[in-house]
């Protein structure tokens, strides 16, 4: 169990009231749901990252790519302790932190900015890099993505690059709501085999498949879990 899941006060069933603190007008209500899971299965029993380590070198780095609908990773910050869970009822207002795209210099434990749909799986690569650079081989670096960013072809060359490079720190989860405008034969998963990762594709619902695809062995090659969830609406 991680540090994080120890000091939690909070369950994965706590995770809906928590999401409903948010209001306003953010349009991107589908966007968060489909990331719950994931984010909650990953934070909860998987990331060696705590409140209490956020800026500690040996830390696990989670990169939020899909950021345009923030609100589950909010409720799953606030919920491990990252910071007061009176912070998401302020969510999108002029003076909250917690604003429609992640900010990593207001936000505690959040380590990138999101914005533009494509970016995050580049800079998950080079976090790697620069982690193996450093001789800091025991960190994990894991980024979330949408199905609709590999639409991006920044995303095809980070792909096309980590595999022969032997990112084995690297993993990339694939939030797949069937949103891609391109799809590949044999599935998302096939698009990154062919690039040298070790891919699983599993019911993004299912908390036990998560883990176990999460923590899937994976030597020498960067590791993609596909999560499939319900087709976006």
């Amino acid at each position: 169990m991680t540090q994080a899941a120890a000091d939690t006060r909070f369950r994965y069933e706590d995770l809906g009231p928590l999401m409903a603190l948010m209001t306003g007008a953010e349009k991107h209500g589908p966007a968060a749901t489909s990331t719950l899971d994931a984010l909650w299965v990953l934070y909860d029993r998987v990331l060696r990252v705590g409140p209490g380590t956020a800026g500690d070198p040996g830390r696990d780095r989670f990169l939020l790519s899909k950021g345009h609908g923030p609100m589950a990773y909010y409720a799953v910050l606030a919920a491990q302790g990252f910071f007061p869970v009176g912070w998401l009822s302020g969510f999108g207002a002029y003076d909250s932190p917690l604003g429609h795209h992640p900010d990593r210099t207001l936000i505690p434990g959040v380590e990138i900015g999101s914005g533009s749909l494509g970016h995050g799986l580049p800079l998950a690569v080079g976090s790697a890099l620069g982690l193996r650079a450093q001789g800091l081989t025991e960190p994990a670096v894991w980024v979330l993505i949408g199905d609709a960013e590999l639409d991006e072809g920044s995303n095809h060359e980070a792909i096309a690059y980590a595999g022969p490079a032997g990112l084995e720190r690297l993993h990339t989860i694939v939030i797949d709501n069937d949103s891609a405008t391109h799809g590949w034969r044999g599935g998302i998963a096939s698009r990154f085999e062919a690039a040298g990762w070790s891919a699983l594709t599993v019911d993004g619902r299912d908390h036990a498949a998560l883990h176990a695809a999460f923590t899937a062995p994976h030597p020498g090659r960067p590791h993609a879990v596909v999560a499939r969830v319900e087709k976006k609406r």
